[in-house]
């Protein structure tokens, strides 16, 4: 399930069977949480261009590496887009304003980004799992081609597991609140749960296990033969920028997924206290607000972990800032003409008419 539609669905749920006084939106939900969507969506938004901006200039090299880093940085873009929306959301105190046909859309993008994110991520580390262990044999599988068709099948995945999404979000109203909500309506608590299960075990659960299974081989490989000469430094920059971006999506995401596993099996067979209920809604939107912080920290990460990506991001700038000084000055230098020429013109002035001169 997606973050947004976990706080909402939530929110519906309580409002409705709870006997806990939970749906009312504290303070901190309209002006903490928007200024920290706020916040993230500026960061996110700027690194994410940066590194589209580098990793497709002509330079740069055209590896299976950077195919996966340029579509993680797309999909981010895509879900950054619609934070500003949700900021507005919440201060609102949950009344979404935009219509129905956005909430379905906004709505989507969280869900495809959730998707997206993991994929590429374990392709990556799968693809680090191939070039060290299995250098030889795997030059043929790691083709940029298939990288590319890969990252269309990610992206067809994503867009199909949106569909429950889209047909199950609506905007509810909820009376006690006056605010009409964007939320996932579920027929029945049994789908919550299973569509809760079923994310948090292919979006986190399944990719994880494959990922730390790829890390593990790396890690016995590399400590079986230490004096492995295979372009060793370069495999370790990226080597660091891979295991750098899996943990910051597990730090990130770990608390939401087991926060909400815990809230989606309690609507199934309570077992909080109203206080226990109480901790989870204040703390779930900080645990979202942690997630969607992902999608700003992997540019970050790219800048402080990968030397390539430095170098190609001060090559860039060395090449865009010239020519932006060029076109300026040039501009410049058309407005001066075009000044001194009104200048001479207004001084010249228009000729005298012989009619109008004095004789002598």
């Amino acid at each position: 399930m997606d973050p947004e539609s976990a706080q909402n669905v939530s929110i519906v749920q309580n409002y409705s069977v709870s006997s806990c006084d939970l749906y009312s939106p504290s303070e901190y939900n309209k002006s903490l949480v928007p200024t920290l969507y706020s916040i993230i969506f500026l960061l996110g938004f700027l690194g994410n261009v940066l590194v589209v901006s580098v990793l497709c200039q002509r330079s740069c090299r055209r590896t299976v590496a950077n195919t996966y880093l340029v579509n993680l940085a797309l999909s981010d873009l895509l879900f950054l887009s619609s934070l500003p929306f949700w900021a507005v959301y919440y201060s609102l105190g949950y009344n979404w304003v935009f219509g129905w046909e956005m909430c379905k859309v906004f709505g989507g993008l969280l869900t495809i980004n959730v998707y997206c994110s993991i994929f590429f991520i374990t392709c990556m580390s799968v693809d680090r799992y191939l070039a060290i262990v299995h250098p030889l044999q795997s030059q043929s599988s790691r083709s940029l081609c298939r990288a590319r068709a890969i990252s269309v099948a990610i992206w067809l995945v994503a867009c199909t597991s949106n569909v429950p999404n889209m047909l199950f979000r609506h905007l509810h109203p909820l009376p006690g609140l006056n605010v009409t909500a964007c939320v996932l309506q579920y027929p029945s608590t049994k789908w919550h749960y299973a569509m809760t299960l079923s994310k948090s075990t292919l979006c986190f659960v399944l990719p994880f296990g494959v990922i730390a299974t790829c890390y593990y081989r790396i890690g016995c490989h590399l400590l079986a033969t230490p004096t492995i000469k295979h372009g060793t430094e370069h495999l370790d920059r990226v080597l660091r920028m891979v295991i750098a971006v899996v943990l910051a999506f597990f730090l990130c995401w770990f608390p939401f997924h087991v926060l909400m596993l815990l809230v989606t099996t309690n609507s199934m067979a309570p077992f909080m206290s109203c206080e226990m209920e109480q901790t989870a809604e204040t703390v779930l939107p900080f645990t979202i607000c942690l997630g969607f912080s992902n999608s700003a920290i992997n540019p970050f990460l790219y800048c402080f972990v990968g030397h390539h990506f430095r170098e190609q991001l001060c090559h860039l700038y060395k090449v865009k800032v010239p020519r932006l000084s060029q076109k300026r000055d040039s501009i410049s230098t058309r407005l001066s003409s075009f000044s001194r020429k009104l200048s001479d013109l207004r001084d010249t002035g228009p000729p005298e008419s012989p009619r109008l001169q004095r004789s002598p």
